[in-house]
């Protein structure tokens, strides 16, 4: 089964491009991210001709969510359970939650597409939504490896995060005076590991950015982030079997500023696991 993740930056403007590469790269599960529309207006017929049921969600033109799956997807949850909201210039409990995530199951394994709030500037309000966002998230997320240990688990998406200094290479970003790279973010993600996830693609494509800005020139001179991430539990990483990064779907005409991260999972039991007894002629 391949898995990808996609922050499409508005899939209206998008759609014809991701539905090629879908069926080009025969991804079977695609989790999107700023899809920045609302259900009634996705471009559904296009994944729909092409093979893909669709559960999504969004609200304006800002963030969503969404996944496109070829295989049918089951307990589709909007929003982790405690996920705070927030409003500019609103206080309190009872600020709305924006869709910035969604869980889906498939074939087993559970799946959320995830876009990590970006936190605009160290003393943005939005900074401490985004780590308040990120602990809600890492305390959920221990609940369910603990009531599911043996479900294979994926956090997929755009985290807004480069947890080291090798993810980045955008000069403009800046530690001390930058998000993306200030301990409290790092250590925010680093959480997540220490609770039993890791990054499933670092170990098989070391090297490799996700993100380019779209200005001065950052993606033909490199400068670019590795924040898009697919963190698995162990049943999950136990079944990855290859990783890339699309860095080719940067390219050409109006790209979004992101590129998919795929996995492919080994779903098929293997000789060596059948515990059965040998028989011998």
């Amino acid at each position: 089964m391949r898995v990808a993740t996609w922050n499409v930056n508005s899939i209206r403007a998008r759609f014809v491009r991701t539905v090629d590469w879908l069926v080009r790269e025969h991804i079977d599960v695609l989790a999107l991210q700023e899809i920045k529309c609302k259900p009634e207006q996705f471009p559904v017929e296009a994944f729909e001709n092409a093979g893909y049921e669709l559960v999504i969600e969004g609200h304006n033109q800002w963030n969503g969510v969404a996944f496109a799956s070829r295989l049918p997807m089951e307990d589709v949850e909007i929003g982790f359970p405690d996920m705070p909201g927030f409003a500019k210039g609103v206080e309190g409990p009872d600020q709305p939650r924006e869709a910035r995530a969604m869980g889906v199951t498939v074939a087993g394994i559970r799946l959320w597409s995830l876009y990590v709030p970006n936190g605009r500037a160290l003393d943005d309000p939005h900074f401490e939504y985004k780590l308040d966002w990120l602990a809600t998230l890492a305390a959920d997320t221990q609940r369910w490896l603990a009531e599911k240990p043996d479900q294979p688990l994926a956090l997929m998406g755009d985290w807004n995060i480069a947890p080291l200094d090798s993810d980045n290479g955008d000069p403009t970003v800046i530690p001390g005076v930058s998000t993306h790279v200030s301990p409290p973010e790092r250590s925010a993600f680093e959480t997540f590991e220490t609770i039993g996830l890791s990054d499933v693609v670092r170990p098989l494509v070391p090297e490799g950015f996700t993100y380019w800005d779209y200005k001065q020139l950052r993606f033909p001179r490199n400068e670019g982030m590795r924040i898009d991430f697919i963190m698995g539990s162990k049943p999950f990483a136990d079944l990855v079997s290859g990783a890339s990064i699309h860095r080719n779907e940067r390219k050409g005409q109006a790209p979004s500023d992101h590129v998919p991260v795929v996995v492919d999972l080994d779903l098929e039991p293997h000789d060596d696991d059948d515990d059965r007894p040998m028989i011998f002629g």
